[in-house]
């Protein structure tokens, strides 16, 4: 496909990913001025002929208009064409530079209630469009939202829909039905999967992904209680018995029990950020003993008295008129400074809400008091009201230009907005007014970090630790950053400095740990992951790394108790599963390996190297048709997979099975021709047939434990640690 120019216009320049539904790639318009990028999917339908071929062409249609109509919307990329061309569908749309989000909510990536509040309702707002529409996605996982380059904002693609065009066959009764459940393994729900997706089918999903955000755990690490099918995830994680109400109801098991739509979602969690309103008890007006009635005798005995002040002040008002006008505006002054001082201490008790009535009520009277303005910054702030705290902090600005309070809270509301280049700009100024605000200079630093510019983080964070040389969060996030680099010696000068002012500091002692690997240092990697899990009991990264660092000290009884711990707080992690058999195969307790693998492959059933493994056990256990089972698995998920051939030779040849045992060996020749082990075990097999005499069993070479599934957890110990 590289090179080739579809329908005459539009030019492949690269492949961006494929799978069973069909391929895509990025494209050049050669019809455009500037030959401007855009997204082509091509898809095939498993079926050709005349019947199913049609049925496949009018629904292409039909989800090809569905498609334009959803990229009206912003935050859905826009449809530009679509076409036929030699029995296969192609969709063209706009191009989205950005990443998926995916590469946020990486494993043991665990964010705060605050931070994935505004993740999911971002994500339910497009969908609230999407559902408007009529239309559900059918496959909302992480990468399926981009986060553009642009302006940081999530984009959704991927419509489900569209996939069914590929899985649609026409059964021999007349009747049209899929042969895929569309959607990703873990997001989808029970309904979805028996072919009945509902609106809410899309809310489970994101319900999903917030979980995730949480707790740090991809979908198929979450406990399933077997009495409800419920989700069990509040034990990983912080959150307020309000906001874990809510992400239950999305993720419940039945679906009538969700959210019906996007929008009813929605409405809860806005109900969830903005607290319940409450009045500000002002000063009553004069009590009821001083007021004067008409029917106070006092009134009449002073009534003579009282039109003789009256014509006098008339007079008076006409010679003071400016006087009382600096009268009113000092009143107004007092009230507002009052109220603007009750809204600070509301605001230091949390009541945010009468917090911000009370600045509102402060400005109401003096629309010039900066001070209620940047009140109302910072209480909408905490309000997570981020737009509404940018126009008050502009307005504070405006009002005084050197107010160093409202550059910075400008700066932080427009981190939590993802508009890093203008909170930047923001911290910028308030340094410029003030370069002594360490927590300016930090919340700079993380901006440059999630610029991944990591050079400039650093030297805001150096300016932090300088003005507060206690700041453990700046030495913590600067050993972050140079991690990043690669720079591990100054990573852990950074690390052991945070830890050396806060030394129950987890994190830090993780991320040590991490470092540590990088520069093989692994009996100082296993001390700070000890101290980890030390301080933080339920620390899963710390006590996987932990874990695994042991497997590689080959210090294997107490990797096996190590990893005990990783499944206490997660059963179902297969990864944890796996190299707990590894290590127990390696301490010869083989019959414990394969149960341990054997519960890893009932989770994680593509994954070549828990088969190998298992079937190595099972071979030591000299359970040879077993192992052959095993290995079979193993080069269904890698065809390629030189050493499962192999083994699944010595297995066949103990069973003297000689001829497939041949068969098996030539294919781990085909795809490692310089296999020597393989090569003299074939030959041994041929002699075997043709003298017609046992030979001595050929024993497997079980694999180092660099090539077993502790490594493979990120494709080498160097960054299985560091997560």
């Amino acid at each position: 496909m590289l090179g080739n120019t579809l329908v005459g216009r539009y030019q492949i320049i690269s492949h961006l990913g494929g799978g069973g539904f069909g391929e895509t790639f990025v494209a050049c318009d050669t019809h455009l001025p500037g030959l401007p990028q855009c997204v082509v999917k091509r898809l095939k339908p498993q079926s050709t002929d005349p019947i199913n071929l049609e049925t496949a062409r009018r629904l292409f249609d039909t989800e090809a208009q569905v498609l334009y109509k959803l990229g009206t919307h912003d935050r859905i990329p826009q449809l530009l064409a679509y076409f036929e061309e030699s029995a296969e569908f192609y969709l063209v749309q706009e191009f989205i530079a950005g990443h998926d989000l995916s590469q946020e909510l990486t494993p043991g990536t665990i964010l705060s209630q605050d931070q994935v509040i505004p993740l999911i309702q971002e994500i339910l707002e497009i969908l609230e469009f999407v559902h408007q529409q009529k239309v559900i996605h059918r496959d909302v996982n992480p990468r399926n939202l981009l986060r553009r380059q642009q302006d940081h904002k999530l984009v959704l693609i991927d419509f489900g829909a569209v996939k069914q065009i590929t899985t649609q066959v026409i059964s021999p009764e007349g009747q049209t039905k899929c042969t895929v459940a569309i959607g990703t393994p873990g997001y989808l729900p029970g309904e979805q999967a028996q072919g009945t997706p509902k609106f809410s089918s899309d809310i489970y999903a994101v319900g999903i992904i917030a979980i995730q955000a949480l707790t740090g755990l991809s979908p198929d690490q979450l406990k399933i209680d077997i009495e409800t099918n419920e989700i069990v995830w509040q034990n990983q994680t912080t959150v307020s018995p309000e906001f874990a109400q809510f992400i239950d109801k999305m993720v419940c098991y039945d679906f009538r029990q969700r959210y019906s739509s996007a929008t009813a979602a929605l409405q809860t969690l806005k109900e969830l950020t903005q607290p319940s309103s409450g009045t500000i008890a002002l000063s009553p007006g004069l009590p009821p003993k001083f007021a004067l009635s008409v029917n106070n005798p006092k009134f009449h005995k002073h009534k003579k008295g009282i039109f003789i002040k009256l014509s006098l002040a008339t007079f008076l008002v006409g010679i003071s008129g400016i006087a009382s006008i600096f009268v009113v505006n000092s009143i107004n002054a007092n009230n507002a400074t009052a109220l603007s001082k009750q809204g600070s201490t509301l605001f230091e008790l949390q009541r945010y809400q009468d917090a911000l009535a009370a600045y509102q009520e402060a400005v109401n009277i003096r629309p010039d008091y900066v001070q209620g303005w940047n009140g109302q910054g910072k209480t909408l702030f905490e309000l997570k009201k981020y737009e509404d705290a940018l126009i008050a902090y502009d307005q504070a600005i405006q009002l005084q230009p050197d107010y160093v309070e409202a550059w910075s809270g400008r700066g932080f509301v427009l981190q939590n907005l993802q508009r890093y280049p203008e909170a930047i700009a923001s911290f910028d100024k308030a340094l410029q007014i003030d370069s002594k605000y360490p927590e300016v200079w930090y919340a700079k630093g993380e901006v440059f970090t999630n610029l991944q510019q990591y050079n400039n983080a650093i030297q805001s964070y150096k300016k932090a630790v300088k003005l507060q040389s206690n700041y453990y969060q700046a030495w913590y996030k600067q050993g972050l950053a140079f991690h990043k680099l690669k720079q591990y010696d100054d990573a852990i000068a950074a690390y052991e400095k945070a830890i050396e002012i806060k030394s129950d500091y987890g994190q830090a002692w993780y991320a040590l740990g991490n470092a540590l690997v990088n520069l093989n240092r692994y009996k100082y990697a296993f001390t700070a992951y000890d101290k980890a899990v030390q301080y933080q009991q339920n620390y899963y990264p710390a006590w996987f790394s932990r874990s695994s660092v042991l497997i590689t000290l080959q210090r294997y009884p107490e990797a096996i108790e190590s990893f005990n711990q990783v499944l206490k707080i997660n059963a179902k992690d297969y990864q944890a599963l796996s190299s707990r058999g590894w290590a127990l195969h390696q301490s010869q307790r083989y019959d414990e390996a394969v149960e341990s693998y054997k519960k890893a492959a009932a989770i994680k059933a593509n994954d070549y190297q828990i088969w190998y493994n298992l079937g190595n056990s099972q071979y030591i256990l000299q359970k040879y048709a077993d192992a052959i089972a095993s290995y079979d698995q193993a080069v269904r998920y890698q065809q390629n997979h030189a050493e499962s051939w192999y083994s699944r030779g010595n297995a066949l040849l103990n069973l003297q099975r000689y001829q497939d045992a041949i068969a098996s060996y030539e294919q781990a020749i085909k795809y490692k021709p310089n296999y020597p082990e393989a090569i003299k075990a074939r030959n041994q097999a041929q002699s075997q047939i043709s003298v017609k005499e046992p030979k001595p069993i050929i024993v497997p070479t079980i694999p180092n434990a660099d090539s077993t599934s502790t490594t493979s957890r990120t494709g080498g110990v160097l960054r299985l640690f560091g997560r």
